[in-house]
């Protein structure tokens, strides 16, 4: 089971305060695109995605996108939001992701995932060795190849409920 327990949990990406990721010393997020960062249908970043990247930036915090998806679509998303992304990334196979740390030269103690699936960036962050953050997919709807995942990753998530296993991350106004 303690492969599905992702380190943290967040409603959405967005409602992680900014210290956080200063208390818990972050230098690299690997962050899912597709219902993490924005919705699967947004060709370009939001205005909440422009934001947040910035204030990243600011914290001088490496954001990469690391999608499933095909290139076109996460290069193209990637640059407008001026970051760097890793498209094609296989998860939760760990290999493509493992060799783009060791050419990069992270310490994984440094790396942060942040995703919205069990099946595929939780169970990546754990054969990484990294943390992640679980998040809630941003809209109910799916691409096609996503809607299978998402049925076993809601019986996953209700075992963890149940169990009580998530750790929440908080805003401290909260």
């Amino acid at each position: 089971m303690s492969l599905f327990v992702p380190t943290y949990y967040a409603k959405s990406i967005y409602d992680i305060p900014l210290d956080f990721y200063q208390k818990e010393n972050i230098k690299v997020i690997f962050c899912d695109l597709d219902n993490t960062l924005d919705a699967f249908y947004e060709n370009e970043p939001t205005k909440n995605a422009i934001e947040l990247v910035e204030k990243l930036k600011e914290l001088n915090i490496r954001f990469i996108i690391t999608s499933n998806n095909h290139g076109e679509r996460v290069h193209k998303y990637a640059s407008k939001l001026n970051v760097e992304c890793h498209y094609s990334s296989k998860k939760p196979l760990s290999y493509k992701l493992n060799k783009f740390i060791k050419k990069n030269r992270f310490d994984k103690k440094d790396i942060l995932m942040i995703g919205d699936q069990e099946l595929t960036d939780v169970i990546c962050s754990k054969f990484l060795k990294v943390r992640i953050v679980l998040t809630e997919p941003l809209v109910k709807t799916d691409l096609p190849i996503t809607k299978v995942n998402r049925f076993f990753d809601k019986i996953i998530r209700k075992m963890i409920k149940k169990k009580l296993l998530k750790v929440e991350v908080k805003n401290e106004q909260d």
